[in-house]
């Protein structure tokens, strides 16, 4: 029934203005428009609604992604821009914070200013 809808993504964000900042300046992100309730951008071609809320559950788990076709690049294009990559116990990951999943894929976690768990993918082979 939905296959032919487009998804569109939420982040929860205690304030618009800071979010706005982080996804705007840090990751590059267009802003769409932006009300009381919400933050709206264009990430490449899917909306990302950062939605205002009074508290953020933090899960511990990743809430949103992207999939990069060079991730060492990336990880080194925000750092240089004020991310931290986060380390995990358990987890052999490299100097940058990537970690080698079994599959070959890559991963890299950081967060935003609400402590959301945020991901970079390298897929070994190319996925949809």
């Amino acid at each position: 029934m939905l296959q032919s809808s487009d998804v569109i993504a939420f982040v929860p964000v205690t304030d618009l203005n800071r979010g706005r900042d982080f996804y705007t300046r840090i990751l590059g992100l267009p802003v769409i428009e932006q009300n009381p309730y919400a933050c709206v951008f264009n990430a490449n071609g899917t909306m990302l609604r950062l939605t205002a809320v009074t508290t953020v559950a933090t899960p511990g788990y990743t809430v949103l992604g992207w999939k990069v076709t060079d991730l060492q690049s990336t990880v080194r294009a925000l750092a240089a821009r004020g991310v931290t990559f986060s380390r995990y116990d358990g987890m052999e990951q490299d100097e940058h914070g990537i970690w080698a999943a079994p599959t070959g894929d890559k991963i890299a976690w950081f967060q935003d200013p609400d402590g959301n768990v945020l991901s970079l993918t390298q897929f070994r082979v190319p996925s949809l």
